[in-house]
């Protein structure tokens, strides 16, 4: 079986199979992913991400991000400082932070590839639509959590797995770049291990907050 990429458990057991992929559960944090072998290629990823029409005018797309906006945003301290991890082809989250006055950076390893703004330190850092898409969230999200201070905030969005029954009809797998999905359990344990705390404000959304 294949090893958890979020806790490097070697136990998982198979949860489902659709007609194009296998998906595991690991059976210590509970996240469910697809094998390493059936993951896309860099450049079969961003042909996909090449088509997404996410732009900082539409309000549609602001009010989908609200939801991870409007709780984080009321639990900071004037002029917070954050990084929006996994920005995309049109970065908008950072600028509803700046427009509320915080000062942001972006990255994004295809449309935002400035690894120096990853030495940096951020009171909040963002990750909205991301996690499901890391290919090794425990190394990556570990990493963005040694750059906040005590009482910093990693504001995560991204839709839960609930049941078996529900993931075999879940349009969210059906996207050939979502490869980890994150159950409150998944988040629990990443918690744990960060040394942070973690609460569910809204359906989609995760905080946590280093201790």
């Amino acid at each position: 079986m294949p090893t958890c990429p979020l806790c490097a458990c070697p136990h998982s057991r198979h949860f489902h199979r659709d007609a194009r992929r296998d998906y595991y559960r690991c059976d210590n944090c509970r996240l469910v992913f697809v094998p390493p072998e059936q993951r896309l290629s860099p450049e079969q990823e961003r042909a996909v991400y090449d088509q997404h029409q996410n732009r900082p005018d539409d309000p549609g797309y602001r009010r989908f991000l609200s939801r991870l906006f409007e709780p984080l945003q009321h639990r900071l301290a004037p002029g917070a400082s954050g990084l929006d991890f996994g920005a995309g082809p049109g970065p908008t989250l950072s600028l509803m932070f700046e427009e509320a006055g915080h000062p942001m950076a972006i990255y994004d390893p295809f449309y935002a590839p400035d690894a120096s703004v990853l030495e940096r330190r951020y009171d909040f850092i963002t990750a909205t639509e991301v996690v499901e898409h890391l290919f090794a969230p425990g190394r990556e999200l570990g990493r963005l959590a040694a750059l906040l201070p005590s009482g910093g905030w990693l504001g995560l969005m991204t839709k839960r797995v609930t049941g078996e029954a529900a993931f075999a009809r879940w349009h969210y797998i059906l996207d050939p770049t979502h490869v980890c999905f994150f159950s409150e359990a998944s988040f629990e344990w990443l918690a744990a291990h960060l040394g942070m705390s973690v609460e569910f404000p809204g359906a989609d959304v995760a905080l946590l907050q280093k201790k």
